[in-house]
């Protein structure tokens, strides 16, 4: 899969990598939910909230880099605004950018999972909280269209960091960061996997009952992984934005969480290269559909996912596995 990425920008177009880098960096949040669901334990149907975090974070910074001093973005004046809310001004700064696409999404995750595990609420509970939470937060982002653009959304980035996003090899840099981050997400999830805290959190997954008679409480571990996982999403959201140009709350509400879940469960939601071609293929698949038959799309994915949980409970990965045996 790593000889693929690093041949894929000598062999592609510049939209077809642009797409590609699109899906690795939906393929940065898979691994997350690998991390939570396959070895945690923890369904969260609720991951669009933290890549909308991340994704708004870019898209405040680029619209301010592209606005002439002292101007408004077009859809606030539309909306009857005179001046910035207070709350966006920080995001001129590129390092204060960065900081809140890892700071945000990993604090909230983290505030939001010891909130609920403290309570000791998990499973199905836990999973339709989630998804409460991906509608609260895409309803919110809609009805304040006067700061966050609404159901549009925020699009016509310019540039990022200071550089033109239409300049010439931009558009490769940013697939080679995104592949980057892949990487380095992968073998960092890798070790924390193999590690005592892997250990231990997929113990807890097993028997929480059996984690506290031997001295250790689940919650902490359940909390640090939700909170890894919601900063990768939250860096795959970042890094979506750039390539896609927009964010909007149809990628993060309800529908798209899901499909987040559905990605790993056919790649493999114990499998961390299975999550990420999971991403990838399905990605793939969907703009191959969507664009032909628009409407059969979300029926060819419910059922995907139906024959995946029935017939191949460990996905690509395991079916990939079996075959190797």
């Amino acid at each position: 899969m790593l000889a693929l990425g690093l041949v894929a920008p000598f062999a592609l177009s510049a939209y077809d990598l642009n797409l590609l880098a699109r899906f690795m960096a939906m393929g940065i949040l898979a691994l997350g939910l690998v991390l939570i669901w396959g070895h945690g334990g923890i369904l969260s149907l609720g991951q669009g909230v933290f890549f909308g975090l991340g994704g708004y974070a870019i898209a405040l910074h680029m619209k301010l880099a592209d606005l002439p001093q002292g101007e408004i973005p077009d859809f606030m004046v539309w909306s009857g605004r005179d001046s910035l809310p207070f709350w966006w001004e920080p995001f001129a700064s590129p390092l204060f950018t960065i900081a809140a696409i890892l700071i945000v999404p990993t604090l909230a995750g983290a505030l939001f999972s010891w909130a609920v595990f403290h309570r000791r609420v998990g499973g199905t509970y836990f999973a339709l909280i989630t998804q409460a939470l991906a509608l609260a937060f895409s309803t919110l982002i809609i009805s304040r269209q006067d700061v966050t653009g609404g159901f549009n959304g925020l699009t016509d980035f310019y540039s990022v960091f200071g550089v033109g996003l239409a300049s010439p090899g931009t558009g490769s840099t940013l697939y080679w960061v995104t592949l980057a981050i892949l990487c380095a997400a992968f073998v960092g999830l890798r070790w924390l996997l193999a590690s005592r805290f892997g250990i231990l959190l997929r113990a807890a997954r097993d028997g929480e009952n059996r984690v506290r008679f031997l001295g250790y409480s689940p919650t902490p571990f359940k909390v640090v992984a939700f909170a890894i996982a919601a900063m990768l999403a939250g860096i795959g959201g970042a890094l979506f934005t750039l390539h896609a140009g927009v964010v909007s709350p149809a990628l993060i509400g309800v529908v798209p969480s899901i499909e987040m879940v559905v990605w790993v469960a056919i790649g493999g939601r114990y499998s961390l290269a299975g999550a990420i071609a999971g991403a990838l293929l399905v990605n793939l698949a969907r703009d191959a559909v969507s664009s032909a038959f628009p409407e059969l799309w979300l029926y060819l994915m419910g059922a995907l996912f139906i024959f995946v949980v029935t017939l191949l409970p460990q996905g690509l990965a395991g079916l990939a596995k079996g075959r190797a045996a």
